[in-house]
């Protein structure tokens, strides 16, 4: 998703056809190649008789031009950091939160200040967390109770930061004292910026993708990481000593994605509330946490159990969050602007 949410694109197994069922007319889907999985639907299965259709994108920028020059659909999937960008298109109508069954059971961390607005342009659909993952036969845990690990010339060249804007800067906000982006002034900015340059001369590189940071890891070069959720159940099921540090003094962040309503829809507004009141009930916990997604319905967690959510990396914790949740357009591309400059060591 975006290159900041990659993630489950490997995930695409259950395909419409195997799964025996048609596509639906009334409601085309735009969205990243996996989330057609029938298991995430069963609701709006039982409800209208289909799947809806799917059309995919692999990038969000790549999706917003689509179709802003465009391509018409009725809903589709973007991660927070890019709602604000999508917002100020016009492309969007916000959905009718009366109309969305679970909203109220919605995490209010995940939905921002403005949780008592009778409509929103993003519902917030699925997440994970971003932590540290580290060599628990290398990295003893007291290194790793800071974020300032990453200043640590112990370890210098032998970790990796994600190669997103998004995660990088929710990391450097954490490390230096911000929890909350969305009013981050110019000296927070700058504190995150200058960390990250600080940082940056430590690292061996940049991960790209949850395989080659597992790759990264599991060979040794590197031992210290800041890693999505995914990368800890995956490399405990290899047998790799890993761990996951969601509670640094600091804290750790939350990635979040989410369903939009998309303006001049060919399609049925009733079924887009049926999809998305399907997807977010509470029976779609399980089949999206087997997929290493979380889902944002409190009361979907609650069924799930405490260790199913430790097990994932998406337990409670007793730390500071950051949200990464929509920030200003003006704000994102300083930070794109400023990432891009301290990858190339300005």
């Amino acid at each position: 998703m975006n290159s900041f949410k990659l993630l489950c694109a490997s995930t695409a197994l259950a395909t419409l056809a195997g799964a025996g069922f048609a596509e639906d007319a009334d409601l085309l889907v735009f969205d990243y190649s996996g989330f057609e999985n029938a298991d995430f639907h069963t609701k709006y299965i039982e409800k209208n008789g289909d799947v809806p259709s799917f059309a995919f994108f692999g990038e969000e920028d790549e999706a917003l031009q689509k179709l802003v020059s465009g391509f018409k659909a009725d809903v589709s999937h973007v991660c927070a950091g890019s709602v604000m960008k999508w917002v100020e298109s016009g492309i969007l109508e916000a959905w009718d939160t009366s109309k969305i069954t679970d909203y109220a059971n919605l995490d209010s961390n995940l939905l921002g200040a403005d949780t008592a607005a009778a409509t929103s342009y993003f519902i917030p659909s699925d997440f994970g967390s971003t932590a540290i993952a580290y060599n628990m036969d290398e990295v003893p845990a007291e290194d790793v109770a800071s974020l300032q690990v990453f200043k640590k010339p112990k370890y210098e060249g032998r970790m990796t930061l994600p190669d997103n804007v998004d995660d990088a800067y929710a990391l450097a906000y954490l490390a230096t004292g911000t929890t909350n982006w969305q009013n981050a002034t110019d000296e927070q900015f700058e504190a995150a910026s200058d960390w990250l340059r600080e940082v940056h001369p430590n690292l061996r590189t940049y991960w790209t993708d949850p395989g080659e940071l597992a790759q990264l890891l599991a060979t040794g070069e590197v031992l210290v990481a800041w890693a999505w959720n995914e990368t800890y159940p995956t490399m405990v099921g290899e047998e790799f000593p890993i761990g996951f540090q969601r509670q640094a003094t600091e804290g750790s962040s939350l990635w979040l994605c989410g369903y939009v309503n998309l303006k001049d829809a060919p399609g049925s507004e009733d079924k887009a509330y049926d999809f998305i009141n399907g997807f977010l009930d509470v029976a779609n916990a399980a089949p999206l946490m087997e997929a290493g997604y979380g889902t944002p319905n409190l009361k979907g967690l609650a069924t799930l159990g405490d260790q199913t959510l430790i097990d994932a990396g998406l337990e409670p914790i007793d730390a500071p969050i950051l949200a990464q949740l929509p920030m200003s357009i003006e704000l994102r591309e300083k930070q794109s602007e400023a990432f891009e400059k301290i990858k190339a060591g300005f």
